[in-house]
């Protein structure tokens, strides 16, 4: 059995991991667990054919050099894997992890899309952490994917080895493998910087120069995303901070509360209903009081105020995310519980909330949904009261409209009454015109009336010898 083949059934299965090791059956990763296909052991020499053929002259030489290498392949038609080729007990091994022909979206992973906001700021340093197989490379694709297709900008990614392969949209996405297009992360950012990026995506912080590089780069105007192994956002922040000498901490400290925008701690669990995985997240943002933390080197009070932000900032700690998939039944109590990083914390929470869930010692099996059931109910009871809550905004908004179409009768009114006082006033002004005319008219007789009068007279008074003249004499 060659390796495409290996990996033709790994495809096909859903498993996220391939394992080989001379003596023993291909391991397939399935939803976190290590199962060997039914199929004979593995030789060395199998093992030696598989590696030669996928390995280039300069890997070839890595690999010797090293005892190990990092290398993309691809299987026509099947999907893109991430290897890594390695001795152990003097024999070669190999490792490949699945990466899908398409990039799924924020929405299909299940995750919160406070994660989208993210994608649109202008500058800052985002970091998404947590161990090997969390969903780091699949989230960071997810978010690359998201500016591609609404944002205007240039991308530049740097991988090694390059996972997800993206196409241009609205954005223009340039993609670089260390070894084959780059020769190392630190010398990619600092040539990025000559590349007119808009957004930078590098793939782990893997060494003090690489993070400092980092640093810089979302300091001078760009959005950079990145990874590390880290299970926390104190943790993360530490793990920065200890890279560098003690003497220059407190300059990182300083840049760090003015750069990093968002850390994003991921954790995959286990389904309730056993169909694969889901995401547990910690979310810190970048708020005033964070800052000031971090400047301060008070990584210990990050957590408290990330718990305390969960209304106005949308940030969460990891058990608060727990606690959210128990309440919505994506997982049990157990996994909760062996998931969490501070399970005796996760039982206060879920005492507060939930005061009888732990009489029986937290028991929740597959057999008994008792708990489950009241956690629903309160949530039941929370649906109804919103349904009240929206039945009296629905009735304030119609009083709201009566009292508006009121005000539109006594408006309507108004201008009916300014209408008639208009016409009113039309009708005095042309009765006053008629008056004048009248009056005009009356004058006139009376000037004509005059004139015959005077007319009159003056024949009276020439018609004989009378010295009484006049029609008044």
């Amino acid at each position: 059995m060659d390796l495409d083949q290996l990996l033709t059934i790994m495809t096909k299965q859903g498993a996220s991991d391939l394992h080989i090791k001379p003596t023993r059956p291909p391991l397939l990763r399935m939803n976190g667990k290590l199962l060997p296909l039914k199929t004979d052991p593995l030789k060395l020499e199998e093992i030696g054919k598989m590696v030669d053929k996928i390995l280039s002259p300069p890997q070839k030489r890595k690999l010797e050099e090293q005892m190990s290498v990092d290398l993309g392949y691809g299987v026509p038609g099947v999907a893109r894997f991430r290897g890594n080729i390695f001795m152990q007990r003097g024999n070669l091994a190999a490792c490949f992890r699945r990466i899908p022909f398409e990039i799924m979206a924020i929405e299909d992973l299940d995750l919160p899309k406070v994660l989208l906001d993210f994608c649109k700021m202008p500058m800052g340093l985002v970091l998404v952490t947590g161990p090997t197989g969390s969903g780091k490379s699949t989230t960071l694709a997810a978010l690359i994917k998201f500016i591609a297709a609404t944002r205007p900008v240039h991308v530049i990614t740097i991988e090694d080895p390059m996972e997800f392969l993206f196409s241009d949209s609205m954005a223009s996405i340039s993609q670089r493998e260390i070894g084959t297009d780059t020769n190392a992360f630190q010398q990619a950012l600092v040539n990025a910087m000559r590349q007119d990026p808009d957004v930078i995506m590098v793939g782990e912080m893997r060494d003090p120069d690489t993070i400092g590089t980092v640093i810089t780069a979302a300091e001078t105007g760009h959005l950079v995303f990145s990874t590390l192994h880290t299970n926390s956002a104190t943790q993360t922040i530490d793990r920065i901070l200890d890279s560098f000498p003690v003497d220059q901490q407190a300059q990182v400290r300083a840049q760090l509360a003015q750069v990093l925008k968002a850390v994003v701690s991921m954790k995959l669990v286990q389904r309730r209903d056993g169909e694969g995985r889901i995401a547990a997240l910690e979310i810190m943002r970048n708020s005033p009081k964070i800052a000031k933390s971090i400047e301060e080197g008070k990584t210990s009070e990050l957590h408290e105020e990330l718990e305390s932000s969960v209304g106005y900032y949308r940030m969460q700690s990891m058990n608060q995310s727990l606690l959210a998939l128990l309440v919505h039944s994506d997982i049990t109590y157990e996994e909760a519980m062996e998931q969490s990083p501070d399970p005796e914390d996760l039982s206060l929470k879920l005492r507060k909330m939930f005061p009888n869930l732990e009489t029986q010692g937290g028991d929740m099996s597959t057999s008994d949904f008792a708990e489950i059931q009241e956690l629903q109910q309160f949530r039941k009871l929370y649906e109804e009261q919103e349904i009240k809550t929206q039945e009296r905004l629905a009735e304030k908004e119609e009083d709201a409209a009566r009292l508006s179409g009121m005000l539109e009768d006594r408006d309507q009114a108004i201008r009916d009454l300014e209408g008639r006082m208009d016409e009113m006033k039309r009708e005095v002004e042309r009765m006053r015109g008629e008056y004048t005319r009248l009056k005009d008219e009356a004058q006139q007789k009376m000037d004509k009336l005059m004139d015959r009068i005077r007319e009159l007279n003056q024949r009276l008074a020439g018609g004989g010898g009378d010295k009484k003249s006049g029609i008044f004499r």
